[in-house]
């Protein structure tokens, strides 16, 4: 596909509403799985420190 200016090129013939939101929306997706991963170790991490002080006393 060939676009004749930028402009046609975000239009993406017709559909770049559709196209562009699909990114955005994936990269939403993304984005928010990377947070709750590190959320999610972190709470991990905090757990076996605990665990390991307890079974140490």
């Amino acid at each position: 596909m060939e676009w004749a200016s930028w402009s046609d090129f975000w239009d993406m013939g017709g559909y770049g509403l559709y196209v562009w939101g699909s990114y955005a929306v994936t990269a939403a997706c993304i984005l928010m799985e990377v947070i709750l991963l590190k959320r999610g170790a972190g709470q991990t991490r905090r757990r076996l420190k605990r665990m390991r002080q307890w079974e140490e006393s």
